[in-house]
C-alpha cells in the first residue's frame, strides 16, 4: 500500500501536521523499500572512512544516516536507526553488544529528521543539525553510556571526561557539516524528482553568515570544553 502525501514543507516539526505526515511514511511502501536500502547502506558503509588526517577521518555513514533521515522523516528514521544498529552488532561485532547505545544511533537520527524532513534545507539547518549530532549526541549522550559499558560489560572505569573523543568529535564538525551540504545539494535533488524526498534544496552557499555560525559553534563547544577541564 503507497499512501498519499502532501508535499507540505514544515518550518519546525512542533506541529501536529508534521507528525501526521511522519507517521503517514509507516503506510507508504515506498518508503518503506528505501528505508531498508538505506539500513543496508549503511552496514555496507560501517567501515568506510574518509580520511581527513592521520587518526581523523568521517564515517560515510554519516551521509546515508542525513540523507535517509530526511527521506522518509523522524517516525521510520527511530525504527531504521535500531534495526541498523541492532544488525551492525550482529553482522560485524566489536566488542560485547551493549543495549543502551542503541540510543545513540536513534539520537543522532532523530536530529537529523528534526531539521531535515519536510524543510527548506539552508547551510545554516545543515550546520546546526550537525553540530547537535556531534556535541548532544557524540560527547553529551554517548558519555555516560560508554561509562556504563566500561562499568558493567568490562568491569572498568571510564573518564568521563575523554578529551581525545571530545576533541575529535570538535575537529571533526566543520568538515562533517560541509561535506554534508555538498553531499545534500548534489543528492537531493534527483530523489526528489523521483518522489522520494520531500525536502527543498537550495543553492547551499557558504556564505560569511554561514562561515561566521561554523565558526562560532565550534568555538562556542571550544570553550566549553576548556572550562569544564579547566573545573575538573
Amino acid at each position: 500500500m503507497t499512501a498519499k502525501r502532501s508535499g507540505r514543507l514544515y518550518a519546525h516539526p512542533f506541529s501536529k501536521d508534521y507528525w501526521r505526515d511522519a507517521v503517514a511514511e509507516l503506510k507508504d511502501t515506498r518508503v518503506l523499500v528505501f528505508a531498508a536500502l538505506m539500513i543496508a547502506l549503511r552496514l555496507a558503509l560501517k567501515s568506510v572512512k574518509i580520511p581527513i588526517a592521520p587518526n581523523l577521518d568521517i564515517n560515510s555513514q554519516l551521509f546515508v544516516n542525513a540523507l535517509g533521515a530526511m527521506t522518509f522523516g523522524p517516525v521510520v528514521a527511530i525504527v531504521a536507526a535500531a534495526i541498523s544498529d541492532t544488525l551492525g552488532c550482529l553482522l560485524f561485532p566489536s566488542g560485547p553488544y551493549f543495549f543502551p547505545f542503541i540510543f545513540t544511533e536513534i539520537a543522532g537520527s532523530l536530529i537529523f529528521a528534526l531539521f531535515l524532513y519536510r524543510a527548506d534545507i539552508t547551510v545554516r539547518r545543515i550546520v546546526l543539525c550537525r553540530f547537535c549530532v556531534n556535541f548532544f549526541v557524540n560527547i553529551v549522550l554517548q558519555t555516560p553510556i560508554m561509562a556504563l559499558y566500561y562499568q558493567m560489560m568490562l568491569g572498568k572505569s571510564y573518564t568521563w571526561f575523554n578529551l581525545p573523543r571530545i576533541i575529535k568529535n570538535l575537529v571533526l564538525f566543520p568538515f562533517e557539516a560541509v561535506l554534508l551540504a555538498l553531499f545534500l545539494r548534489y543528492a537531493v535533488p534527483p530523489l526528489s524528482r523521483l518522489g522520494f524526498v520531500r525536502s527543498k534544496v537550495g543553492e547551499l552557499k557558504l556564505d560569511k553568515k554561514n562561515i561566521l555560525l561554523l565558526v562560532g559553534l565550534t568555538a562556542i563547544s571550544a570553550l566549553a570544553t576548556w572550562a569544564y577541564l579547566t573545573f575538573k
